[in-house]
């Protein structure tokens, strides 16, 4: 008799290559070899019928492995949020399992929101045990593209509008979630700014803003993330496609960082078989698109990777070069994920992953206006608490495009705050408006039904009658992620909240001058009326614990320390992309602000934001020192280390986020005012004070120069300026590069 399973398995494998057990095993199987080794035996092996399988989906979200040999599928999920639940195998519906149902984490602008890359590194970790678990061996996601315009559907799924900034926040997540044998696949590579016209539009963008802006994220995810895969965009850059783009994949990812890993294309983003075969493409996934009426079932043998591929062997019109070197980074995935015997099994819906969730919301909601210390609500003095607005009762797990999830439950702020607060104050609730009233979503059900009878007259009247004799009013709204809100596949369609929330908020001030607005959404929103509200709060889309963690903050149960990753303008001429008139443009799209993104765009033209990149206000207060350097000159090679105290001179424990801008005095190229090049999170007691040290190196001087397309730092006079905000700056100090 075997000994084990595993004796058998290996005899099995053995006898299909036609061994016994005294023969050698192949060296594919023998993980003490390099992976190299195994990819390279492996390949041997393989027809090309085997091949040309390998590098196309077979379902909706998986591709074949070898049978023959052993090699198992490849099983893809969204997203970055959270586990996708199961579909069917060639349909989006859901496959109806009853245990996927996942944790829902926050929105990555909420992440980003949190400043803290250790947070950073426990998301990825966390989701990756979760994908694991499902047997999912690519994550899609994490997502970098730069937040651009406040218009963008998907924005919420990102990490903010600065390149260094984002790249810092992602590398941690990479890596916490490959610890668990899964690939993160990073997307949407690249300049994916838009969701008008996505599939086909051009972008035109100069190379300085394409290196300095939209690429350094991507980048920070190859050469310091070691992402191990990563997904095309929609879009065209330089006329082509994205997916299979000669310039981004074949020049930019693969010679200039060295990417080893497996370019996925987005789903349906494969638009000839050619470009697909020489211009970097690995993986091609997507449905219906090759060109067959839609709907067609099992149609990816069809597929540009598929049989157009072999056909085009077989006539030979192309050799098997570039089909050898995708299969070879395909098998590579394969042994780094699903042929890792020592990966972990990973958990699953956990309290200890909705722990994680909580306090990644927590960190990550930011406090942006607190006139009078309306906030943190004293349970002590408040007698009844009137809750207005639909965000306090929607689902926001659900919705959104490929983001959406099915989660274990969700804790609405309404639901986090009876929670919490019990029966130390009265809470009464009121919708105010009708946003969004669809309470099933691709099969999940809300807990609350959404469907409204009753008119916008009698909700305002029923919103004022409650708000008028409580003794704070919390408004509960912003967007949410229906068509042209926070959705992938639309753009919103103006920068003001809709559904009449701003006049409902105007009417609402006027009986109650405690009125918190709090802004659930992945976007900047324009607020006419900020100098009526005193408390103002970016809520985010907080996932499974949302309400909870709201609720926290609102109470003063968690100080908040959260800053924002982008800017909110005050209106949308505030802002680049849409004061010099492209976006989301036509069938060519032109990045006119060029470099002048966000708080860069803010600066060159002294427009002063709503609120600044890097806001955020806490229940304590901090006393900055001021900034020194350990030395005037910085040679090529050198660095330099700059110093700054920072003292929490308030009754209460809070974490400050001190913010390094350098500034370059004198330039041959036009540059911004001030670029981020360092941030720290300190926590600090009451009374505490820390010194928090930032080095840097010529790379935070430098700029992309495109005549010599390279890295260029100009000798001359900077500045190293330290700030609690884009806008608040503490205290500058000079130096300069020999």
């Amino acid at each position: 008799m075997f000994k084990n399973v595993k004796t058998i398995f290996v005899l099995i494998l053995l006898s299909s290559f036609g061994m016994n057990a005294q023969n050698k095993v192949p060296v594919y199987l023998d993980d003490k070899k390099s992976i190299s080794e195994r990819v390279e035996d492996a390949l041997s092996k393989m027809t090309t019928e085997e091949k040309i399988a390998m590098i196309h989906a077979q379902s909706k979200f998986s591709s074949p492995g070898v049978p023959r040999l052993g090699i198992p599928e490849n099983w893809m999920t969204d997203g970055p949020h959270g586990i996708r639940t199961e579909v069917l195998w060639d349909e989006w519906e859901q496959a109806g399992w009853t245990n996927d149902s996942c944790i829902a984490f926050p929105a990555l602008t909420a992440l980003s929101a949190t400043w803290n890359k250790e947070l950073s590194l426990l998301y990825g970790k966390s989701i990756g045990e979760e994908a694991r678990y499902r047997n999912k061996n690519v994550l899609l996601g994490p997502g970098v593209n730069i937040y651009r315009s406040p218009l963008n559907g998907r924005n919420f799924e990102y990490m903010g509008e600065d390149p260094f900034l984002a790249a810092k926040m992602v590398v941690p997540y990479i890596k916490g979630v490959q610890s668990n044998g899964v690939a993160a696949c990073v997307k949407h590579f690249a300049l994916n700014n838009q969701e008008t016209n996505r599939n086909s539009v051009n972008v035109i963008v100069d190379d300085r803003a394409l290196y300095e802006i939209y690429l350094p994220a991507f980048k920070a995810a190859v050469q310091e993330g070691d992402a191990w895969s990563i997904m095309g965009s929609y879009n065209k850059y330089k006329g082509q496609q994205c997916c299979h783009n000669e310039f981004l994949l074949n020049d930019i990812l693969r010679k200039e960082w060295g990417f080893k890993g497996v370019v996925v294309s987005d789903w349906g983003g494969v638009n000839d078989t050619k470009q697909a075969i020489f211009n970097g493409l690995d993986l091609e996934f997507g449905s219906w698109t090759n060109g067959l009426t839609w709907g067609t079932s099992n149609a990816y043998d069809n597929y540009y990777l598929a049989k157009p591929y072999s056909t085009m062997i077989a006539k030979g019109e192309v050799g098997t070069k570039e089909l050898d070197e995708k299969v070879r980074r395909v098998l590579r995935l394969s042994f780094l994920t699903t042929m890792n015997r020592n990966r972990p099994f990973g958990s699953f819906g956990t309290k200890e992953h909705a722990d994680a969730g909580l306090k990644i919301a927590q960190e990550g909601i930011v406090l942006l206006q607190n006139k009078n210390n309306v906030l943190p609500i004293d349970l002590a003095k408040t007698k009844k608490i009137a809750v207005i607005g639909e965000n306090a009762i929607k689902m926001m797990t659900v919705g959104g495009g490929s983001s959406s999830l099915k989660a274990r439950y969700e804790i609405t702020p309404l639901e986090g705050l009876k929670k919490r607060i019990g029966n130390q104050a009265e809470i009464v609730y009121a919708r105010g408006y009708v946003g969004d009233p669809t309470s099933n979503y691709n099969g999940v059900v809300a807990k609350v039904s959404l469907e409204e009878k009753r008119s916008q007259a009698e909700l305002t009247a029923e919103a004022l009658k409650i708000a008028k004799d409580a003794d704070v009013v919390l408004f509960i709204g912003g967007l949410n992620k229906s068509e042209h809100q926070d959705d992938e596949g639309f753009d919103r369609k103006e920068l003001g909240l809709p559904y009449g929330q701003d006049k409902l908020i105007t009417d609402l001030v006027k009986v109650n001058k405690n009125v918190v607005f709090v802004n659930i959404s992945g976007n900047a929103v324009a607020m006419p009326w900020v100098n009526e509200v005193p408390g103002i709060v970016q809520g985010w889309f907080l996932g499974t614990e949302a309400g909870n963690a709201l609720a926290s903050v609102l109470v003063g149960d968690v100080n908040p320390s959260g800053k924002l990753t982008f800017t909110f303008p005050v209106k949308l001429a505030d802002n680049g992309a849409h004061a010099l008139g492209e976006f989301p443009g036509g069938d060519d799209v032109k990045y006119n602000e060029s470099i002048f993104v966000g708080y860069r765009w803010a600066d060159k033209q002294k427009a002063k934001p709503l609120f600044a990149f890097g806001h955020g206000l806490s229940y304590t207060t901090f006393e900055y020192g001021k900034v020194t350097a350990d030395k005037k000159q910085l040679g090529l090679g050198d660095q330099i280390t700059f110093s700054v105290t920072v003292k929490n001179t308030g009754k209460r424990e809070g974490s400050e986020i001190v913010q390094l801008y350098i500034s370059d005095l004198k330039s041959s190229l036009p540059r911004p005012i001030k670029e981020l090049k360092g941030f720290e999170k300190v926590s600090l007691q009451a009374g505490e004070e820390k010194t928090v040290t930032f080095t840097v190196d010529k790379a935070a001087l430098s700029f992309f120069d495109d005549k010599k397309h390279d890295w260029v730092a100009e000798p001359g006079a900077f500045e190293a300026i330290i700030g609690a905000s884009a806008t608040d700056i503490k205290s500058k100090v000079s130096f300069s590069l020999k």
